[in-house]
């Protein structure tokens, strides 16, 4: 059956979502529109496509356990030189992000795996382009501010165009529904294949 590319991440709702990928574009960042504005819970990650299924179970194990909690963003940051990355931090809900990527990745699930840096979660709005690009992108989105409240995450698989598209959401608590998050409009919410 081969591989497939796996994400799962918090999406960032509208009508800040869209208004942070259209930001992104316009730096130069030419991966912007193959990835939605989202806070990473597990990065790019390389999976055996017959164990879909049981990350599918794992994640909404994950999903079940956890509560709704809020989110804030505001101002920003950056990883240079470490890494060529500047970001909205998250400055509400950064704890609770921790919680969750941690019992994404746990050893007993499908989706074990290293970190190259420490957890931290944040919103990418530069990546990889001149320096002089991530400049201004550092001070222009300076005064961003966004809150919402988080009820789900994503599993999203990497197409071989590069663009993420999300699989399945997965709402929190057992049964419960969570608030409404309205997708952000791209076309890297439909479906990869007739997984989704």
């Amino acid at each position: 059956m081969g591989t497939v590319t796996l994400g799962v991440s918090i999406a960032v709702p509208e009508p800040y979502g869209s208004l942070l990928q259209e930001r992104r574009a316009g730096f130069g960042d030419p991966a912007a529109h193959g990835i939605p504005t989202h806070v990473t819970l597990l990065p790019p990650t390389s999976v055996e496509e017959a164990r879909l299924p049981a990350v599918r179970a794992h994640l909404a194990e994950v999903a079940a356990a956890c509560r709704a909690f809020p989110m804030r963003l505001s101002g920003t940051g950056t990883f240079r030189p470490l890494s060529p990355v500047v970001f909205v931090q998250v400055v509400e809900g950064a704890a609770a992000c921790s919680w969750l990527q941690k019992r994404v990745r746990d050893a007993s699930g499908p989706l074990e795996r290293e970190l190259l840096f420490p957890y931290h979660p944040h919103v990418t709005v530069a990546h990889g382009i001149a320096e002089e690009a991530m400049d201004v992108a550092y001070e222009e989105l300076a005064d961003f501010e966004a809150s919402w409240t988080v009820g789900s995450f994503a599993l999203y698989e990497q197409g071989a165009d590069g663009v993420w598209r999300k699989l399945s959401e997965y709402e929190f608590g057992a049964g419960r529904p969570a608030p409404s998050v309205p997708a952000q409009g791209s076309p890297v919410d439909e479906p990869a294949t007739s997984r989704g």
